[in-house]
């Protein structure tokens, strides 16, 4: 006879216990001993370009990993299919530690870190003589970021041919940084890039720059069929247009890789601490031994920087690069933030 369901009673159920009892959670994860080993050579809405082998491979990343951060450059372990074909896609479980990191912020006092890439090993600072203008404290701030990185700088100068860099070179004459001018007038283009083709040989190299100034033209010149799109420069604010969306690493026909990265307009400091800052522009830093303890050197009447640029011993371009400098640490202070 078929019973009421409203006579039913919690001590009408019957649980029926797990006889293999519950399993407790574990934090521990997988060792993935098994896993492949590559380098992320491109990212792409959660999904990563990654050279394995000399096979380019599809790989997501793994959820242990949590917010920990991928980009291009990074060495990173891989499980599932690494085959390479166009509807695998594997799983990145592990990043490894990273040699060198080049990081930069939205401004100086801004704490959250944009990282560009990993594990390079040189930088080229890529400035146009003309169309668009140089900017000396962009180039300053690339400086800093370098070193404060562990990454060797090298200033490479384009569209030499609209006007004569001899100023700007000036201004860096007195630091060990290499420096490059492509197409000066009268020259054949090729001996400025053949120099910048021994300079990215057989290494990782990051070109960084502001919109316009001539990046993806060298990336093209560099690796033929790159296909990297160009732009101009704005009539009205004299600024370069964005091209390039995202950084890509691309391989060198004779060894190595050049990662492109997007134009950038400003280079925050935020990550680097405001008392090595002083220390990171090695033409100035010996002129603070005859600052008094405790010196700001920000413009200060006894600061032994002022004198230090007098007499020289910072070459042509030291007042500039004093400058520079001192908008830096007010920058890193909080004030001055257009510097």
């Amino acid at each position: 006879m078929a019973r009421n369901l409203a006579t039913y009673s919690e001590a009408d159920v019957k649980m029926r216990p797990n006889k293999r009892g519950s399993r407790p959670r574990t934090k521990q994860r997988p060792a993935h001993s098994d896993a492949a080993t590559g380098q992320v050579l491109a990212v792409d809405r959660g999904r990563f370009d990654v050279l394995v082998d000399e096979v380019r491979v599809r790989a997501m990343k793994a959820r242990e990993l949590g917010r920990k951060g991928i980009v291009v450059g990074d060495q990173v372990s891989l499980v599932g299919d690494v085959s390479g074909d166009p509807d695998a896609l594997a799983r990145i479980v592990r990043r490894e530690a990273r040699e060198t990191l080049l990081r930069r912020t939205a401004d100086d006092t801004d704490p959250v870190e944009r990282v560009l890439v990993a594990n390079v090993s040189r930088m080229l600072i890529v400035t146009a003589a003309a169309d668009p203008e140089p900017r000396p404290r962009l180039i300053d701030r690339c400086l800093v970021a370098a070193w404060e990185a562990g990454i060797e700088p090298v200033l490479v100068i384009t569209k030499a041919d609209l006007a004569d860099p001899a100023e700007l070179l000036a201004q860096y004459a007195a630091l060990d940084v290499p420096t490059v001018v492509v197409a000066r007038a009268g020259e054949d283009p090729h001996v400025g890039l053949a120099a910048v083709h021994e300079l990215v040989a057989d290494r990782w190299t990051v070109l960084v720059g502001h919109s316009g100034v001539g990046k993806s033209t060298l990336v093209n010149e560099l690796v033929p069929g790159a296909g990297r799109a160009v732009g101009g420069v704005n009539d009205t604010t004299g600024r370069g247009r964005h091209t390039s969306t995202s950084a890509v690493a691309l391989e060198l026909p004779d060894g190595g890789w050049v990662v492109d990265t997007p134009g950038i307009r400003s280079f925050g400091l935020a990550h680097v601490d405001p008392e090595a800052l002083v220390g990171l522009f090695p033409d100035l830093a010996p002129g603070t031994e005859e600052c008094p303890r405790g010196c700001p050197h920000e413009g200060v009447d006894d600061c032994g920087l002022d004198g230090w640029v007098a007499a020289g011993n910072a070459g042509p371009g030291g007042a500039q690069r004093l400058d520079s400098l001192r908008r830096l640490l007010r920058a890193r202070g909080g004030e001055d933030p257009g510097s």
